[in-house]
């Protein structure tokens, strides 16, 4: 029995890797009055980054999910059962957080990795999520 040789057919390759962050607040205070979300209230929020490249590294990788860790300890030192309007100096919606995470993301960890930072996805819960794509390209 032979092996078949692997057909290699060009594309780019993405992996996707999920945070949790539990006990979060938050209040909209930009929405109206009597709207629910103008309140102080709270989420136990899903980040998931999505990272691609168009070849892998040296480990076969677009990058070793351990090399995410600085990004795991940031969101947990910085946001972790904390109120969002106590430590981000703008209107603390899912998207803004999205395009927030995705900023310091860039500038911190990807440098440093193999793969490229394609979005960023701010779960609220399992059904009600936003998600900013670099470049604005949807």
């Amino acid at each position: 029995m032979s092996v078949a040789p692997m057909v290699v057919v060009p594309g780019w390759f993405t992996i996707e890797k999920s945070f949790e962050l539990d006990g979060v607040s938050h209040e909209l205070t930009e929405l109206p009055a009597g709207h629910k979300c103008r309140r102080n209230h709270g989420h136990n929020y899903v980040i998931t980054l999505t990272l691609s490249a168009a070849d892998l590294d040296e480990t076969g990788f677009v990058t070793d999910f351990g090399d995410l860790r600085p990004f795991r300890e940031h969101l947990q030192d910085t946001y972790d059962h904390r109120r969002l309007n106590d430590v981000v100096s703008f209107h603390p919606t899912a998207e803004l957080l999205a395009q927030h995470l995705g900023s310091w993301f860039i500038g911190h960890v990807e440098p440093e990795i193999h793969g490229r930072l394609v979005s960023v996805r701010v779960a609220e819960t399992s059904s009600a999520s936003a998600t900013w794509i670099r470049g604005g390209q949807a």
